[in-house]
Parts: structure tokens; sequence; C-alpha cells
């Protein structure tokens, strides 16, 4: 799940990433502001999902994914779109 907060007076976007995923030991982000080679790790809560906030700046496009447990990629099911990528599979979106 994706959630977006926008501030009138401030040039970026607070987004929330949540995704359930009970069953993992570990989630990481990666693609976030064109940064493939480090993760943003996403922190499991008392009831099992993971998540984490991030500040984007507004007016931005961002291609990403989740790695599950550092073996799995899963997109986001919540994303604004999925495009191609070079390895044959889909990126998630999201657009501020």
């Amino acid at each position: 799940m994706i959630q977006k907060t926008y501030y009138k007076t401030k040039d970026y976007c607070k987004v929330k990433f949540s995704l359930d995923h009970e069953a993992a030991n570990s989630v990481e982000i990666f693609g976030l502001n064109n940064d493939w080679q480090n993760s943003i790790v996403l922190k499991r809560k008392k009831d099992g999902t993971f998540s984490t906030e991030v500040n984007l700046p507004r007016d931005t496009r961002h291609e990403f994914k989740y790695l599950v447990d550092e073996a799995h990629w899963v997109n986001e099911p919540d994303a604004d779109q999925e495009v191609p990528n070079p390895f044959g599979g889909n990126n998630s979106v999201i657009t501020l």
C-alpha cells in the first residue's frame, strides 16, 4: 500500500510504503530516486506488515521494486502504474 501526504509549503511529499508479507524475514525497496544500488529497509510491525516513510521530491516519477528476503522481487499492487524493465519483468511506478 502507498500513502502520499502532500504539504502546501514543502517541495516534497511524504510517502508511506507498506507491504503485507507476513512470511517474509526482510523487505527492502530499490530504485527510489533512481538508486538501484542502495536499498531502503522496511521495518516489521507487530501485525506482520513491513513499512517505511520516505520524503520524495514533488513533481517526480520513481520506478521501484521490493526485494523480499534478499531473493524475490515483488511489485507494489497499489502502484500508480507498472512499466517494463530491461530484465523482462515490470517495475512499479509512483508519480508525485
